[in-house]
């Protein structure tokens, strides 16, 4: 496969030697090199207090590739030329104290070249950083700026950040980067629904019963608990991946998928869901935190046992029922579901359609399951679709499910990129498609705070589970109270 090589670029990660930095972005950027996708003038500039210098930088990082990159993708040819790209400065981008002035002096080697800074650190960062890239003078109109997520707790601190970046650079220039929106499947779905006459005429509530969207974790907070305790997964997860995949799902189409188009029909689906407010959080939420339990037949411990004992009703695990009115998906329901410490590390979208409205078989109406349309994200990228096919054999009709499949691993001889590769490449290009607008982001915090504050008000309790489980009982009620069940078919 061949790859189109993107402009020179000054590429500068704050929190450079950080976790992020050396587990996704630094090996996405070498594999994207080893594809031939980076050109020779095309520099990555690693910031943070470690106190390196270039040759400790490159020193470090070369290890960490050992670890993050398959070894199949591994040469010391590729290796060394990669590093030689890297430099590092030695700054606290907190206080705006460092080494600076070498930051300065190394980008303006080059001028007119594309900035990428990505500020791969605390949120509450992103302003100071900003201000202090323009202060001393970095900020051009070749410049980008990348925020990780979460962008705030809430809604005004996400008002607040958006606007202290928003001094700075333009909102053409931000690019809020939700790692999900470039994983292989999400980017399928949106081919699956426009560019086959198949599925779109039916793909509303004439034909769709339902929409489930899980993501799964078997990790715990582990070491992050301290951070996961002010978050939770209804802040750390919902707000941002599940939400974005259910705009996805209930989008309009868009009149092309390049500028504005996509993140305008996602904005006009979070100004459509109902706010969950007061007593209806009762029925249409569950928040729930893992107790011990065994995983892969071992022990582990509490979210608690984790905090080292201490009080805590942070959810680690939420289930909710969201509803988009509007007429394509007025009564069809959307069953949300993530946390932590489950069973099994999976993420998928289901759409699962309508019963046929009438048997031509009598007595065969138990076995005829309606179809569905699984789409999973992680593991095993890939599209199923459920549907009924005759039992093979003589006599009478029976029936049994099929799946007709894509798994890419099996369908695409090609090492298929990381969602990271993709979406750094698009920051380079200034793609904005697969990035969170500033009112997007704004309206995914008004519908979430409304959760927040009924839970607040005590309209939801935190139920308990083992880790290891599937989660709570709760959960299961909240959709098998609509007559429904979640989709446990993992093959």
């Amino acid at each position: 496969m061949s790859f189109t090589q993107v402009v020179p670029c000054d590429f500068v990660v704050f929190g450079g030697t950080g976790d992020l930095a050396m587990r996704k972005l630094l090996p996405a950027l070498y594999l994207r090199d080893v594809d031939g996708q980076l050109p020779p003038a095309f520099r990555i500039v690693g910031v943070s207090r470690a106190g390196l210098d270039n040759d400790g930088y490159r020193g470090k990082v070369e290890a960490e590739l050992g670890t993050h990159v398959p070894a199949a993708a591994l040469s010391a040819t590729a290796v060394a030329s990669f590093l030689r790209r890297l430099h590092f400065v030695s700054a606290d981008a907190a206080a705006g104290s460092g080494d600076w002035q070498k930051l300065v002096d190394l980008l303006a080697e080059a001028p007119d070249r594309t900035r990428v800074f990505y500020l791969s650190c605390a949120p509450r960062l992103y302003g100071p950083i900003s201000r202090t890239l323009a202060n001393s003078g970095l900020v051009s109109e070749q410049s980008r700026v990348v925020l990780e997520k979460p962008i705030g707790v809430d809604l005004q601190s996400a008002r607040d950040i958006n606007d202290q970046v928003g001094e700075v650079f333009a909102e053409s220039q931000v690019f809020r980067i939700d790692h999900y929106l470039g994983k292989e499947a999400v980017q399928n779905l949106l081919v699956l629904r426009f560019a086959n006459m198949l599925l779109e005429p039916l793909w509303n509530a004439s034909a769709i019963d339902h929409v489930q969207i899980t993501v799964a974790e078997s990790l715990g907070a582990g070491q992050r608990a301290g951070y996961y305790d002010g978050s939770g997964a209804l802040r750390d997860m919902v707000q941002n991946h599940l939400l974005q995949l259910l705009c996805l799902v209930a989008m309009e189409p868009p009149a092309s998928v390049t500028d504005d188009g996509v993140r305008y029909e996602k904005l006009k689906v979070l100004r459509a869901l109902q706010p969950v407010t007061g007593q209806l959080a009762a029925t249409h939420t569950v928040r729930a935190q893992y107790e011990a339990g065994a995983l892969d037949g071992r022990p582990v411990p509490g979210y608690r046992d984790e905090l080292d004992g201490a009080e805590s009703d942070t959810e680690t695990f939420v289930a909710l029922k969201a509803e988009v009115h509007n007429l394509r998906w007025r009564g069809v329901p959307f069953y949300l579901r993530t946390g932590k410490r489950l069973d099994a590390r999976r993420s998928e979208i289901v759409v699962a359609f309508k019963p046929v409205p009438h048997s031509i078989w009598p007595g065969l109406e138990p076995t005829m399951t309606p179809n569905r349309l699984v789409i999973r994200l992680q593991p095993d990228e890939g599209v199923r679709l459920h549907m009924l096919a005759k039992q093979p054999g003589p006599g009478g009709i029976q029936l049994r499910p099929v799946n007709l499949g894509l798994n890419f691993a099996d369908q695409i001889p090609d090492r298929i990129p990381d969602a990271y590769e993709r979406l750094l490449m698009d920051v380079v290009r200034g793609n904005p498609t697969l990035f969170m607008r500033r009112d997007e982001v704004e309206a995914a915090w008004v519908w979430t705070e409304s959760i927040l504050h009924a839970w607040r008000d005590g309209h939801a309790p935190v139920h308990r589970y083992p880790a290891g489980s599937d989660g709570p009982t709760a959960a299961h009620t909240l959709i098998e109270s609509d007559g429904r069940h979640w989709n446990e078919d993992n093959a």
